[in-house]
């Protein structure tokens, strides 16, 4: 299996368990690895072969930017479900970074995968 990743896509969405998360936007960091065959693409070099990394960002940017969640268990799942229905990717591993959630530390967030390799 190959991987097309997605890594430091940066979105403002609203999320958070307090009152004061829920009237503010905050950013939240994602890291996407796609299970994909890339082999059909690479040998045809055209696009409509490929899972275009370029619509999956696009598409994850307008869900998560129009979105209120309070859990970024919820919301990790979510564009996990988005992914694997639109694109069709047999696998996937998505990071959800809430950075400056908790004070003294740098990245605090949740990492699922989904599917099989």
């Amino acid at each position: 299996m190959d991987i097309l990743y997605i890594h430091d896509l940066r979105i403002d969405t609203v999320i958070g368990v307090y009152d004061w998360e829920r009237r503010i936007r905050q950013t939240v960091v994602f890291d996407i690895d796609l299970g994909v065959d890339v082999r059909k693409a690479a040998a045809s070099d055209a696009i409509g072969d490929a899972v275009d990394y370029g619509e999956v960002a696009q598409r994850v940017i307008a869900f998560v930017g129009a979105s209120h969640f309070t859990l970024v268990e919820t919301l990790a799942e979510k564009v996990a479900e988005l992914i694997q229905n639109e694109f069709k990717v047999p696998w996937l591993r998505l990071k959800l970074n809430k950075q400056g959630a908790v004070r003294g530390v740098r990245d605090v967030g949740v990492v699922i995968e989904r599917g099989k390799k």
